[in-house]
């Protein structure tokens, strides 16, 4: 099952299984509020190095945890089609607000889902993934609310479970949906549009080491997924404690991800959709090195095999 889908809306293989579409790694991060209160995901130590440093702690916080500078739209507008989604609700919030979350809170769930459902509302055939995959504080009332916030801002455009393999752009064209949501929670099991989290598996490096990072994605995509499901490959470095002491000032993007990034970019490139080859591909900071037209060029390799079937 492989997808298709790009900013220049040129689909390839409508009546085909769905190929790579580009995605961010914590997508919302953009938003991330530096007057905010501390994630409550977050261990002891940090909680205690903000009380003690305030906002200078959080402004050094905000350069380890943005991972992306365009908004939602920005996103859309460059050809992100896949977002990585983490909810939190704030400590004592008597609104029971849901909001996007990494170590410190960014915008509201409600102002993000809106921006995305706009671009859709101009753009009828194109389609995002939205993997909702981390919970934060958010107890059964909230997953409620989101469900329900869901339904409220997408209405018809979301998808509802079916097997997998059933998902092509004709389908979904015909259908008229636009919007795959992935739930990594028991509530997906309660709710018609809901696909269960384990349908979207993204198996995580957890390294700085930029060749270690490309040997787990070689092997991730040689296992391969399991069969009918979607597939993520976070070309994604995570840095150590003591990588954010040396370059603390810094931050994520000057002192892991640029560095990294032509091995990263040579991995991608090398790479082929299809059915034993990669699916989604996610990662930091998409507007560097060509990532997003790097992805969208791996469909024409698919497009090219194709015909070459064709042909005999």
């Amino acid at each position: 099952m492989n997808f298709t889908i790009n900013k220049t809306r040129q689909y390839l293989h409508a009546d085909s299984c769905l190929c790579p579409p580009s995605g961010s790694h914590d997508s919302f991060s953009f938003y991330i509020d530096e007057a905010s209160p501390v994630g409550p995901e977050q261990p002891e130590t940090v909680q205690n190095f903000v009380s003690v440093f305030g906002t200078v702690a959080k402004k050094l916080m905000r350069k380890w945890l943005a991972t992306q500078t365009m908004n939602f739209t920005s996103q859309l507008e460059a050809g992100i089609r896949f977002f990585d989604l983490r909810i939190s609700t704030k400590p004592r919030d008597p609104d029971n607000e849901l909001y996007f979350a990494h170590g410190l809170f960014s915008a509201t769930v409600r102002e993000g889902l809106e921006q995305i459902s706009s671009f859709l509302s101009g753009h009828a055939k194109e389609v995002v993934f939205l993997d909702f995959n981390h919970f934060y504080g958010v107890q059964n009332l909230h997953h409620e609310k989101l469900v329900a916030m869901l339904k409220e801002v997408f209405g018809e455009k979301l998808c509802r479970v079916v097997f997998a393999q059933e998902v092509t752009l004709k389908y979904l064209w015909e259908k008229e949906y636009q919007v795959l949501v992935f739930y990594h929670h028991p509530m997906a099991l309660e709710v018609p549009f809901l696909w269960p989290g384990q349908m979207m598996p993204a198996p995580w490096a957890n390294t700085t080491d930029p060749e270690k990072l490309v040997q787990f994605l070689q092997a991730s995509v040689t296992d391969r997924r399991r069969k009918g499901t979607f597939f993520v490959s976070q070309v994604v470095l995570t840095p150590k404690a003591s990588t954010v002491m040396k370059g603390v000032a810094s931050g994520l993007r000057e002192t892991i991800t640029e560095r990294a990034l032509p091995g990263m970019m040579q991995w991608i490139r090398s790479q082929r959709p299809g059915e034993n080859g990669i699916n989604i591909i996610m990662a930091d900071f998409v507007e560097l090195g060509e990532f997003i037209s790097a992805v969208i060029s791996l469909n024409y390799h698919h497009l090219n095999e194709d015909d070459d079937d064709d042909a005999t």
